[in-house]
């Protein structure tokens, strides 16, 4: 699962618009924008949600779900170690 701020989060960590995530993913900008304005978890469809979020792992960035560890214990996003 991932939330609507962890998604603006993975974006801003990117440095990309909704535009360009839309075009990165193949959803259209009003569905990212739908998503990002969503309260919570992000509701899409399971095809939506696996393009959204193989495009945030190809680009680097790791989700961060409730209770996986981490050295603060919360959500969020990080940039995976390039090593």
């Amino acid at each position: 699962m991932i939330t609507s701020q962890q998604l603006r989060a993975a974006r801003a960590l990117l440095g990309i618009d909704q535009g360009e995530l839309a075009r990165l993913s193949g959803l259209s900008p009003a569905t990212i924008q739908r998503m990002e304005s969503s309260n919570g978890v992000v509701r899409g469809t399971v095809g939506s949600l696996t393009k959204l979020t193989e495009v945030l792992d190809a680009n680097g960035v790791e989700l961060i779900g409730e209770g996986t560890v981490s050295s603060s214990g919360g959500r969020g996003v990080r940039l995976k170690s390039r090593g």
